[in-house]
């Protein structure tokens, strides 16, 4: 019987009755099915105690942040598994940023998030850039999952920011791993998908604090899957489409640097805020989509039109910004967070389920043209099929970045051109609430999954997939990557007790 334990500031853990661990999206959405104890650490010194104990019995342990797993792959499904949640171990200290010099570094711990480090920057007039990720999510577990911005022309991955990352081993030592791209350990610890050990420190880099615009365009369907997707991309710092498939439309959204007294407004963007008012309606109408497709297709119509407008506040007045383009410092404008008095979609009922997947930028047209086929064929076939999500199904896509099990590493054995970046088509979709919960047309998302998987070079996001997913995948990743990373893994945690399910389908503990 596994029983989950919460860590006091003083005390190891306090038994209580069984239960999954969650992350962000709460009960029902376990990030693992059944773990022993979950311990809140408060220091990197409590961190490494933790692991040597679990190293000394052989027990499976798993750091977690504030949390990014859409499914049950974060741990093994070994009941004995702990967590170390290392939202509380979150010091920033030695920012390192002379006047006048063009860049920097800062050190962090391993809870520190996104919003954190953003805000501590700010005021001393720094940033980390464009190597930023959701307001919510840890740096720690960006680059344990490879997380990324969306660009094709600047850096996009987390670890392009990292100048070292200090890693909690198998054995409860750090061990220090330098940014080194000849260095195994470095092309592994980039992408590490939390199987080399706790990452308890990074010194990252930092920039002079900016401002940014956001500008976003329609287009119709047609213009972008018969158009120069690479060029609608690259010219930006940052730039995504998110697609109506129903409407066959996109909306273009892209931002850049401005001079930074090019305007006083200070842009704030949230892509998650919904009142609870919001919500309910937006529950009301997406359940009914479980039966009816015109419910479905109602609620796209709908996010269509908000979504049309920016999603973002005037800091100073938390009054809505009503026109494009959109001014602010970089990271308000290009991540934002939650504006005061809101909730997010999880808090009030309104979860998804996901598919992501990364693909050549070079076949961006076949791909987006191959789901387009599915679409219509499903529509033919009397099931038509919509994006039941608030900001429709989200177009990203990624600088070639080298390491191992990165979403845009290069040189892989598939053959395929992977330099010039990658495509993510990244589809999040409405879970009901009612019934069996399955979604309208269920088996449409599984075969879409299936078919481009099998038909194009492809890589899956880490945090984003299902086990199923990730059993079709694997051979689609490199297989003398995978043997590079296992002898790093092997090195770093020779017992295993890092071990998760994507690690096991992976083949890194045969």
């Amino acid at each position: 019987m596994a029983y989950r334990c919460v860590l006091g500031l003083l005390t190891l853990a306090l038994s209580c009755r069984a239960e999954p661990f969650n992350t962000f999206d709460g009960p029902g959405h376990p990030a693992c099915n059944n773990v022993a104890k979950v311990y809140n650490a408060t220091s990197v010194e409590e961190m490494q105690t933790i692991v040597r104990d679990a190293a000394e019995s052989n027990t499976p342990v798993r750091a977690s942040g504030k949390g990014h797993m859409w499914y049950d792959t974060m741990c093994s499904d070994d009941p004995t598994t702990v967590i170390i949640r290392t939202e509380d171990v979150n010091k920033i200290s030695d920012l390192d940023l002379p006047e006048g010099a063009s860049e920097g570094s800062v050190m962090i711990e391993a809870g520190v998030t996104f919003l954190q480090l953003a805000e501590y920057l700010h005021t001393n007039g720094a940033s980390v850039g464009y190597t930023l990720v959701n307001w919510n999510i840890t740096l720690a577990g960006s680059i344990a999952m490879g997380a990324h911005r969306s660009s094709l022309r600047e850096d996009s991955m987390v670890a392009a920011g990292a100048l070292e990352l200090h890693i909690i081993d198998g054995k409860g030592n750090i061990t220090v791993v330098k940014r080194d791209n000849s260095n195994d350990d470095w092309l592994a610890a980039s992408t590490s998908l939390g199987l080399l050990g706790v990452i308890a420190r990074i010194k990252f880099k930092v920039y002079p604090d900016f401002k940014v615009y956001a500008q976003q365009k329609i287009l119709a369907e047609d213009q972008v899957l018969n158009g120069d997707i690479y060029g609608m991309i690259q010219p930006y710092a940052t730039a995504n489409l998110w697609w109506w498939p129903f409407l066959k439309k996109f909306h273009h959204r892209y931002y850049d640097k401005v001079d930074i007294n090019n305007s006083t407004q200070e842009g704030f963007q949230s892509t998650f805020s919904v009142t609870k008012t919001e919500a309910d309606l937006a529950l009301g109408i997406l359940n009914a989509g479980k039966y009816l497709a015109t419910s479905n297709q109602l609620a796209e119509t709908t996010f269509f039109a908000l979504w049309s407008a920016p999603n973002f506040h005037e800091k100073t007045t938390d009054k809505a910004i009503l026109t494009w383009p959109v001014y602010g410092w970089n990271y308000d404008v290009l991540i934002g967070g939650l504006y005061p008095g809101y909730g997010t979609e999880w808090d009030y009922g309104l979860r998804g389920l996901t598919l992501e997947l990364a693909f050549p930028v070079t076949q961006a047209n076949a791909v987006l043209k191959r789901v387009r086929k599915a679409f219509d064929d499903s529509a033919a076939a009397g099931k038509p099929m919509t994006s039941t999500y608030r900001s429709g199904i989200n177009i990203k896509f990624g600088k070639a970045y080298f390491d191992l099990l990165g979403q845009v590493t290069t040189n892989t054995s598939d053959g395929a051109d992977w330099s010039k970046g990658a495509i993510m088509f990244d589809f999040p979709s409405f879970q009901p609430t009612i019934g069996d919960k399955l979604r309208y047309n269920e088996p449409f998302y599984h075969n879409l999954a299936q078919a481009l998987i099998t038909e194009f070079p492809c890589r899956p996001h880490w945090t984003k997939n299902t086990r199923e997913v990730f059993t079709l995948a694997k051979d689609k990743i490199d297989a003398s990557h995978l043997a590079r990373f296992k002898k790093v893994r092997e090195k770093f945690d020779p017992n295993g007790i890092f071990k998760s399910i994507v690690g096991q389908i992976l083949g890194l503990y045969d």
